[in-house]
């Protein structure tokens, strides 16, 4: 029979695997994916380069789930390119907050 530890561990892996699935879903249905990917730019950044960005910044939650759902400040493009990100209104404020924990989480 496995430890106790080892168990935990494992508890713990299995119920963040399918919120990381849920929250790449999400991205997906959302259109996020039609700018963005994982590891490569498209129109906008990849999620590792936003993630790398905002690492250990405490307000970086709230921060990017703003830009989710408002888009770019107008005239301040944060990470080059011709044009800055758009609004999403077919975001909620909750919804952008899963968001942005998900990306941030992406190593």
């Amino acid at each position: 029979m496995k430890s106790l530890p080892t168990l935990i561990a494992l508890s713990a892996a299995l119920l963040a695997a399918p919120a990381a699935f849920a929250n790449a879903e999400l991205a997906q249905k959302k259109n996020c994916m039609s700018c963005h990917q994982v590891d490569k730019k498209v129109v906008g950044p990849a999620y590792k380069e936003v993630a790398a960005k905002y690492k250990g910044q405490k307000d970086a939650v709230t921060y990017l789930a703003e830009r989710i759902v408002k888009g770019s400040v107008p005239g301040k493009i944060v990470f080059g390119g011709p044009m800055g990100m758009p609004p999403n209104a077919q975001v909620t404020e909750a919804e952008a907050k899963q968001l942005a924990t998900w990306v941030l989480s992406i190593k």
